[in-house]
């Protein structure tokens, strides 16, 4: 913790490490230890008992939040013909099909998410390399490859957030923003546990839900007691 700025160090003080506290104490917590003079976002870090090297352990798809992230969405639509009207009238920031993949391969990335209809797939694939890692590629998992492009937009603009396990175990997802009344951030963190756990791999052994922490952007990470949810399990 040297390394870490003085703000840090005392919102770290609020924060018993060896403690996971109950759902509402933590969210309180949360926005209590957020050391940034900006309207800091909340972050959910789940560490699920899950092999990532085997394909029928894996765990991805989307979810929209009740109360949404705090956060306005730029969405790029690729679509032709009527769907590209489809996707303009429903507020995408962006719609096009070539042109626009000319200008990503270029450097542009004035967008968050980017939705395509399966027949613009073909071209989109072409940027693979350059959205692939940095999870932009729309997928079906995520309800981002779909011809049905109003019902995708709108999902987006109201809170929709990815989810994917990562090769450690781990799936981060952010809950909303510190100036979030707590009530809500508690219903969002409860949204994404429920539903990580309706899609377990059924190949999964053991203890699923390993490890529930929460944090904000510049705050310290605050464990959660996974039992403190109520949701169906």
């Amino acid at each position: 913790m040297a390394n870490k700025g003085k703000k840090y160090q005392e919102a770290a003080k609020l924060v018993d490490r060896t403690k996971a506290y109950e759902l509402a104490e933590a969210i309180e917590l949360v926005k209590k230890a957020a050391p940034a003079k900006f309207d800091e976002s909340v972050e959910v870090a789940v560490r699920l008992g899950v092999d990532t090297k085997k394909a029928d352990q894996q765990v991805r798809g989307a979810v929209v939040l009740p109360n949404g992230t705090g956060k306005t969405q730029r969405v790029l639509v690729f679509a032709k013909g009527e769907k590209a009207k489809e996707a303009e009238a429903a507020g995408a920031d962006h719609v096009g099909d070539s042109d626009y993949i000319n200008k990503i391969q270029q450097g542009w990335f004035e967008f968050d998410v980017i939705v395509a209809t399966p027949d613009m797939m073909a071209e989109v694939g072409k940027l693979g390399r350059v959205l692939g890692p940095k999870g932009l590629m729309p997928n079906p998992k995520t309800g981002t490859v779909t011809f049905e492009v109003e019902r995708a937009i709108n999902e987006i603009k109201a809170g929709k957030v990815e989810y994917r396990v990562d090769k450690t175990g781990n799936v981060h997802v952010p809950i909303g923003k510190v100036s979030f009344e707590a009530e809500k951030l508690a219903e969002n963190l409860s949204t994404i546990i429920e539903t990580l756990l309706k899609v377990k791999p059924a190949a999964a052994k053991g203890t699923y839900m390993k490890n529930v922490a929460i944090s904000s952007t510049m705050g310290p990470g605050i464990k959660v007691n996974p039992s403190s949810f109520s949701v169906k399990r």
